[in-house]
């Protein structure tokens, strides 16, 4: 009954990436901008993370640009694409 359970209310494992999905869903939705980005302007980002984090914004609603910028940052740097 309780694997019935687990099927028909998704496990918990399911429930976390229920949970994530738009999230990764907006930071693929940033990839193409970030891959324009040339390695100045990709750099700056990390200073405009941190005054808009100075200035009151949500790490929550940095989330997604900050990890579509890592993202990019180590394809370019080690040629290896960072998984949904």
């Amino acid at each position: 009954m309780i694997k019935g359970l687990a099927k028909l209310l998704g496990g918990s494992n399911e429930r976390v990436v229920g949970r994530l999905d738009p999230i990764a869903r907006a930071v693929g939705a940033l990839e193409d901008g970030m891959a324009a980005l040339d390695d100045e302007a990709l750099r700056a980002l990390t200073g405009e993370f941190r005054r808009r984090l100075g200035a009151g914004e949500a790490p929550d609603d940095l989330l997604p640009e900050a990890f579509a910028a890592v993202r990019e940052a180590a394809r370019r740097a080690i040629g290896l694409r960072h998984f949904d």
